[in-house]
């Protein structure tokens, strides 16, 4: 009988880590495949121009993100090799969230049974990753957001085991050997984003809910405050060098305009569809066993979550938040709300969850058509739908960046400009090493790189079809534009976009960006 048994044990755990492998293949391969086929985003050209002008900080945010890409990019390798990075983060973030899972029926009695059941929990938290649309957005395009989100479960996980191992002598080494990590940590999270400051609270908080103020006492945090506080070093050197630029920014950007409640109910559902609903029922019904149990140190670790998620919702009343900003905050939730669904499950309660799973997967597998076919299938930029097509921004722009740099080249040229820093940032990846100006007044990190365009000067100016603008013949602008080239962008067999080309001259120094950080 035991024999038998224990041939059960093996057989079921061989299927788990079977399922574990198929779940975290699919994943990579879904990456894999939308990495080599999509150009760079606005955002990851902009983190790429970091590695290639490698400095100790930047304008808009800490320079890990350069940091990490600039190997690879000195060695000139193609984007879709670039991306290997997220792709790796990514897989990171699975195995921490699965080893977070197994390890919190530690801070939650109830959630303690066998092993089999802790190794299927684990097995719901890869899941739930696989199934939030947005995450793959983080898992494919390397951003600050990518970085803080393995970090910020990394920390999480520093956190637990920190708050169920006890002050004792015998595991005086085993906790100081945690807090080494746990500053080399924060360390790198203060070096990927100004927002590590929440899980850094988060880690506070959960000691303080487990532990009270002893862990105070000890030399450990004071020993990972002085690591942290040596990494991040170099973002506040940089900063002192201009003008403590990049706090001002931050502050100015992340407070928004006016606070509109509708603003705030438009960011939850936009959360939603992003992350899905089933995360939406894990999450609720993790808030309601905490509560009512009134588990302090479980509630604790859960500020993880709760955190950058409540603050990212208040600044969404003011329109100063973007939907990939939650990313750490969901991945935070998924090992708690892996381990509720596991219980939820096992109660006999299938019908809810599957249905859940069911709608996260069609979301997931219509966003992945959509890209595929770059929108609605057949619908070409002519048609009303295809004029504003958002998913024509990740198409065609190493094309149109080669096509400007030929162009300087052959009309003799010395620069490239465009009327938006989103336009330009994909512009002076792709036509590198050409100087791309942005022709408005807005201080940005174009303006630290490439200075003003000289009174005088020519330059190849480039319009998008999907975010056009008026020729720059204003007055301080240029004399003339003659157009030289239309670049048609085409996806299996229609027209998503188009470049139009300008050879732009004498330009009247108009452009006058203030030093400010202050967002036009």
């Amino acid at each position: 009988m035991h024999l038998f048994s224990s041939a059960a044990a093996s057989l079921r755990a061989t299927t788990l880590t079977q399922r574990l492998v198929a779940l975290l293949a699919l994943g990579l391969f879904l990456h894999a495949v939308f990495g080599g086929l999509l150009t760079l985003s606005v955002d990851e050209a902009h983190y790429a121009l970091y590695a290639d002008k490698l400095a100790l900080s930047y304008f808009d945010h800490p320079p890990l993100v350069g940091w990490l890409q600039w190997p690879l990019v000195a060695l000139g390798v193609p984007d879709s090799l670039l991306r290997l990075i997220p792709q790796a983060l990514w897989l990171t973030a699975c195995l921490s969230a699965r080893r977070i899972a197994q390890q919190l029926p530690a801070l939650v009695p109830s959630w303690k049974t066998d092993h089999y059941t802790q190794e299927v929990a684990g097995l719901w938290a890869v899941a739930l990753v696989l199934l939030a649309p947005l995450l793959h957005v983080l898992g494919v395009g390397l951003l600050p957001d990518t970085l803080l989100m393995v970090l910020s479960l990394l920390l999480m996980e520093v956190s637990l085991r920190l708050s169920t191992t006890p002050h004792t002598k015998q595991t005086a080494q085993a906790r100081l050997r945690l807090w080494l990590t746990a500053g080399v940590l924060l360390g790198l999270a203060g070096l990927s984003k100004y927002t590590a400051i929440l899980p850094a609270a988060a880690l506070i908080l959960t000691l303080c809910c487990a532990q009270g103020l002893r862990w105070l006492r000890t030399p450990g945090p004071w020993l990972a405050l002085t690591i942290a506080c040596a990494l991040v070093s170099p973002v506040f050197y940089w900063n002192a060098q201009h003008e403590w630029v990049s706090f001002v920014y931050q502050l100015n950007h992340g407070s928004g305009g006016h606070w509109q409640a509708r603003r705030l109910l438009g960011f939850f559902g936009l959360q939603l569809v992003a992350y899905g609903p089933l995360l939406f029922l894990g999450g609720y019904l993790v808030l309601r066993q905490l509560a009512s149990s009134r588990n302090w140190p479980a509630l604790g670790l859960l500020s993880f979550f709760l955190l950058p998620f409540l603050v990212t919702a208040g600044l969404s009343g003011g329109g100063g938040s973007l939907p990939h900003w939650t990313g750490p905050a969901w991945l935070a939730l998924i090992p708690f709300a892996a381990n509720a669904l596991a219980v939820y499950w096992r109660s006999g309660k299938h019908q809810w969850i599957i249905a859940f799973v069911r709608t996260q997967a069609i979301i997931c597998s219509l966003a992945f058509v959509a890209l595929f076919f770059v929108g609605i299938p057949g619908v070409s930029q002519q048609h009303a739908l295809g004029k504003k097509n958002p998913l024509a921004d990740m198409w065609g722009w190493d094309v149109a960046g080669s096509q400007a740099r030929a162009l300087a080249s052959s009309l003799q040229v010395p620069s490239i400009s465009v009327k938006n820093w989103t336009l330009a940032s994909r512009m002076a990846w792709y036509a590198r090493p050409f100087d791309v100006f942005v022709l408005d007044s807005r201080f940005d990190q174009f303006d630290l790189w490439f200075g003003q365009i000289p009174t005088g000067q020519d330059s190849i100016f480039v319009n998008w079809s999907q975010m056009s603008f008026d020729l720059p013949l204003q007055a301080g602008g240029f004399e003339s534009c003659t157009r030289v080239e239309q670049l048609n962008i085409e996806r299996l067999g229609r027209l998503i976009s188009d470049f139009s080309f300008y050879h732009c001259r004498n330009w009247g120094g108009a452009q006058t960006p203030t030093h400010s950080g202050k967002p036009n």
